[in-house]
């Protein structure tokens, strides 16, 4: 009877140290390696856990940055110097990268907007454009009932005259109100764009005129007028191409709607360098807007109250004397 236990348990013994052998080779063999980078990229995250990135969590994220499938720049609630953190750790360049903020396309309020009729039921966005297009004349129009603002993480969106208003300071860019509004008005344009197309109707302008006071009648003007050749009509509404546009606000000084935002604050102007200019008066030439002075092999001068920040003199100095700077005089 002992000898059948003694020999159970030798046979329970061998298999264990058989299979302890095996796993331990086992774990070796199909040892999966973690990239270490995605330990550092993790720790560089703030930490909000947010999924505005499209990804569950920042750790997730993080191991698609370390992979390679993410861009540095994808956590929107990431700073400038978070980016550029992460950019050190990937080897990657982040010069260009910036951050977004979101914008409401629309100033369809109460006073500028026609109505159609008193809508008195559920305060939903969705909801309510199902009902012959929504309570305002125009069919693309902010029905100002709140859908973005209950879905924003960071209480940065209130309803001001039946229209969304987002609080640029508090915006993360997470795109879920873009996401959650009906009407597609909510986009996300780079923190720095001085310039905001406030409208997104693609109707006529015959009707547009008739549905709201500041629409946009798709007249071309804002896209002939821009020295960048930053403004595209598409669908007979303006689309700006940021990385051409210089923030001269030209664009919006001419609509006849007065449907395009302007930040003057972020308008710019040109500065010579003096002591680096030869006078050779390639800025003056290339300037549209006679806002350079001075003669040929004479020092040259911009005046702020000319300029309109449309760099095209920048481009053209051969000795590289100018320089774009906050006008302080706009």
């Amino acid at each position: 009877m002992l000898n059948n236990i003694l020999a159970a348990a030798g046979v329970i013994g061998a298999l264990g140290l058989i299979f302890g052998v095996l796993l331990a080779l086992a774990s070796k063999f199909f040892a999966v390696e973690v990239n270490p980078l995605i330990g550092q990229v993790r720790e560089a995250l703030p930490g909000a856990n947010c999924g505005a990135c499209g990804y569950p969590g920042c750790d997730g994220f993080a191991k698609a940055v370390a992979e390679g499938s993410a861009q540095i720049n994808g956590c929107p609630v990431c700073t400038s110097e978070q980016v550029e953190n992460l950019g050190k750790i990937m080897g990657v360049e982040t010069e260009g990268v910036e951050p977004l903020v979101a914008v409401v396309r629309c100033q369809g309020t109460i006073e500028n907007a026609s109505l159609k009729y008193v809508y008195e039921g559920i305060t939903n966005c969705a909801a309510a454009s199902q009902l012959a297009d929504g309570y305002k004349a125009c069919k693309y129009a902010c029905l100002g009932l709140g859908n973005c603002a209950k879905v924003c993480p960071v209480d940065a969106i209130t309803i001001v005259d039946n229209v969304a208003q987002i609080d640029r300071d508090k915006c993360i860019a997470c795109g879920k109100c873009a996401a959650e509004c009906p009407r597609g008005i909510i986009g996300l344009v780079p923190v720095s764009a001085a310039t905001i197309i406030k409208c997104r109707a693609t109707a006529k302008g015959a009707e547009v005129r008739n549905a709201c006071k500041v629409g946009c009648i798709g007249c071309g003007i804002c896209a002939k007028v821009c020295p960048m050749g930053a403004i595209e009509m598409v669908n007979d509404l303006p689309v700006i191409d940021y990385d051409k546009c210089t923030n001269c606000g030209i664009c919006a000084e001419k609509c006849p709607r007065e449907c395009i935002s302007y930040d003057e604050t972020k308008r710019r102007m040109a500065v010579i360098d003096e002591e680096k200019c030869v006078g050779c008066t390639m800025c003056k030439k290339a300037c549209s807007y006679d806002a350079i002075e001075g003669e040929l092999k004479q020092k040259h001068k911009v005046d702020p109250e000319k300029c309109v920040g449309c760099e095209a003199c920048v481009s053209k100095c051969p000795v590289d004397a100018i320089t774009m700077q906050p006008n302080e005089k706009k």
